[in-house]
Order: structure tokens, then sequence, then C-alpha cells
């Protein structure tokens, strides 16, 4: 069973096609990237795998069920963007509110809770930053509070929209080293990635989109010049060697 199986995708704004025809599979226990020019649908990908947007057709298939019946096995990391960081609360709350699928929105967070939520933000190196408001938390803290959110959902499969965006290297080495132990303990994650260069190094597998999937599969076979200049229509800064 693939964590991931889309079938004949297509999304539209207005009539106008941001996701066209994709069909996409996402093995198990993999770091698997999405990699594509700014409009090229990535991140509309995954909210459409994810329920988040209307799809105009297709099917999206989230360990072998719809989504809505195993929601709570997938964790989200939005855009760091997308999040409204002057909300009056504290990095621990945040990562708290990974617990909220299992518990319900009746039960409140309890010693057990809080306990995960403190080794979250271990694993991410924020346990000192835990009473520290969101707002006063630096770019680079606040994607990790978002990861360890994530993490405290414990889930079998993470979707990420650009992690590694606006970070420092310290903070995206973190990042890198927190998804590699998921995928030792089977888990999978599956990131938008912007980074050409480094996308071999920290990723098992590739798929390469521009509205229409361009490729898809291991680096050697799909992470090509060829496809890479098919992706990007000649816009592009590093190719592959």
């Amino acid at each position: 069973m693939n964590a991931v199986e889309i079938r004949d995708l297509t999304v539209a704004y207005d009539e106008n096609p941001v996701l066209w025809d994709v069909d996409l599979d996402i093995p198990m226990s993999t770091l698997f990237a999405i990699i594509g020019p700014n409009g090229a649908g990535k991140s509309t990908l995954i909210k459409a795998a994810l329920d988040l947007i209307p799809r105009a057709a297709g099917t999206v298939r989230i360990l072998g069920k719809p989504y809505r019946e195993v929601r709570k096995k997938v964790g989200y990391v939005p855009q760091r963007g997308s999040v409204d960081w002057d909300f009056p609360t504290d990095a621990l709350d945040v990562v708290l509110m990974g617990t909220y699928g299992r518990l319900g929105w009746i039960r409140k967070p309890g010693r057990a809770e809080h306990e995960l939520a403190m080794h979250c933000l271990e694993t991410v190196g924020m346990a000192d930053f835990a009473h520290r408001q969101i707002s006063q938390l630096s770019g680079g803290q606040q994607q990790r509070v978002f990861l360890a959110r994530a993490l405290a959902q414990e889930a079998e499969l993470y979707f990420m929209d650009e992690p590694f965006a606006g970070v420092d290297a310290t903070t995206e080495r973190a990042i890198i080293d927190v998804l590699r132990e998921l995928r030792a303990k089977g888990k999978t994650v599956v990131a938008v990635h912007h980074d050409l260069e480094s996308a071999p190094t920290y990723f098992d597998r590739v798929a390469l989109l521009n509205v229409r999937m361009i490729a898809t599969g291991d680096f050697e076979t799909a992470f090509t010049q060829e496809n890479l200049v098919k992706t990007y229509g000649g816009r592009i800064a590093v190719l592959a060697k």
C-alpha cells in the first residue's frame, strides 16, 4: 500500500486550472519532495489531498482510504506565512493543539498530553521556549514549534509546505534530522521544497510539478536536467549534475 495515491487530480480557480490531470504515488516510509516553480500548484496539491480546497476532478487516497477516514493519522505543517503569529498563545499551547485530534474538543489536555508536548518541543530544540509567546519567536523558532505540533499528532503521514523556507542553517539541520528520525520509525513525509541543490540530499524521491506532473520517482531517474528544464521552462539556476 502506498501512503498517498492520487489519480487524475484537477484543481481550478475561476475556471483556470492550477493542477491538471495529476497522477502521483508516494510509497510508505519515504521522505518525498514536491518541487516546481512558483505557481506550479505545489501547495494546492497538498491542500487538495487534505480536503482543504475542492477538487474539480480526480481521487485521492491516503493510507488506502479517503482522507476523512484517516485524518487522525495525518499531520500537516502549513507555510509559516499563512499563520497568524500575533495570536496570543505560547509555544506549549500551540504544540498541545496537536493532541486535540485524539482528545476531541471537549476533553482538556492532561498530564500525558503536556508531557508529550514538552517531549516534542525538546525534540526540535525548543523546550526552553515552551512559555514564550509565539510572536516573540524568530522565524526559525516558529517553524520548529509548528513541526513540534505535528509531531504531537503522532501521525503516520506528514504533509509539510515549505518546512525549510526562511529558516537559518541550524534550524534547517534540526528539521532534516527530525524528518530522518520519522522515516526511521516508518513514517512518511511529503514536503514542498524549493532548493534544488539540497533536495537529493534531504529526500528519497521527488515529484517535479508545473500544473501537470512532469516526472516522479527516485532522483536518479526523475531529477534529470531534461526534466528540470521542462519543469522550470529554462528559468533554472541549479541543474542536476
